[in-house]
């Protein structure tokens, strides 16, 4: 694979480990990579006329709102997960760190009899705790791949069987149930009208898409992710970055799951399993390529919520839903094709 010192669709001139590129190759390449940002949207405009003529309940303001608050917790993931790839490295344990975070709260907070816990701690602890078991994950994770050097990919699978075995250990196979009302408030609350889910998703991918387009922080990740020695002789501190882009992925998974458990007003001793799958078909569709550099919070945001619409309109439709999961295979093979073709290549 020919790797460059930065593949990211913002890199500039001043990007470090690169070169000074010609003014008018950069345009056109910014312009192209906004362009590619856009390959997914006459899709999701197709999807919604789709929607509207099999149901006219689609597009009603209510099914909307569920389906955003429905893919909001995995869109979290999504976003999680996208920072990962683009420094070209893979978590495959956010599923997991998405169970056991909230899972290691309710087990601390809930009452003994009742809901399956512990009840050593007050239910205002519940957040703190799950957070911080996010960020404890992540610190572990960060450690063993940085410092110790061992292969991210098999790592995170490691962690994702130990820490879902953790999760079924703590809950003895049950769930956990009666949370506190710290712990719902997040997945239950209205913010004018909508979700509190909704807005901090999409207040945290508007971060993401400020953080990783317009910063010098961000421009290190596509560094890193083109050519990581490129990026050391740049002068980047590629491992500070690289456990800042970790962990942050850790907290966020956790965050997720304190959403859902929130919505759900339960922790179940399999929740998250199999969600990195979602996770990343949405990322992949939406234009972040596995080899790392490349793609958009935005390129991702579009993924996630393509794969929900259809899921949607299918089970609108009537769709058994033994069939749904093979159909939306099929879907997310169709959707790389027509991003490949409209957007360019999605990975190299």
């Amino acid at each position: 694979m020919h790797e460059t010192a930065t593949a990211g669709p913002d890199a500039t001139p001043g990007t470090p480990g690169t070169g000074p590129p010609p003014a008018g190759g950069n345009r056109r390449r910014i312009a192209f990579a906004h362009l590619r940002d856009l390959a997914l949207i006459p899709a999701i405009i197709v999807i919604g006329v789709v929607g509207q003529f099999v149901s006219p309940v689609f597009l009603q303001p209510d099914n909307i709102v569920n389906i955003l608050q429905t893919m909001s917790e995995i869109a979290i993931l999504v976003l999680a997960q996208t920072m990962v790839l683009v420094v070209k490295k893979m978590d495959l344990s956010l599923e997991s760190t998405m169970g056991l975070a909230p899972g290691v709260a309710a087990w601390l907070t809930v009452s003994a009899g009742a809901g399956h816990g512990l009840g050593l701690l007050p239910g205002a602890w519940a957040v703190p705790v799950t957070l911080a078991v996010g960020l404890l994950v992540g610190v572990v994770n960060a450690l063993l791949i940085i410092r110790f050097g061992l292969n991210g990919f098999i790592l995170t699978l490691g962690m994702l069987i130990v820490l879902r075995g953790m999760l079924t250990g703590i809950s003895g196979g049950q769930t956990f149930f009666q949370l506190p009302e710290s712990m719902m408030y997040l997945g239950t609350a209205l913010w004018l009208g909508v979700p509190a889910s909704i807005w901090i998703c999409l207040a945290l991918f508007a971060i993401g898409i400020v953080v990783l387009g317009f910063t010098g922080f961000g421009r290190s990740l596509y560094a890193i992710g083109g050519n990581v020695n490129a990026a050391k002789a740049a002068g980047i501190r590629t491992d500070r970055v690289l456990g800042i882009v970790i962990v942050t992925a850790s907290v966020l998974a956790a965050l997720s799951g304190l959403l859902l458990s929130g919505r759900l007003a339960s922790v179940a001793s399999a929740q998250g399993n199999g969600y990195i799958f979602t996770v990343f078909a949405a990322a992949v569709i939406g234009g972040i390529s596995l080899n790392g550099g490349k793609g958009t919070i935005f390129g991702a945001f579009t993924g996630v919520l393509l794969l929900y619409l259809i899921q949607n309109v299918l089970t609108l439709a009537g769709v058994p839903a033994q069939w749904i999961g093979a159909l939306n295979g099929a879907i997310i093979i169709i959707a790389l094709v027509i991003s490949r073709i409209t957007g360019g290549k999605v990975q190299e």
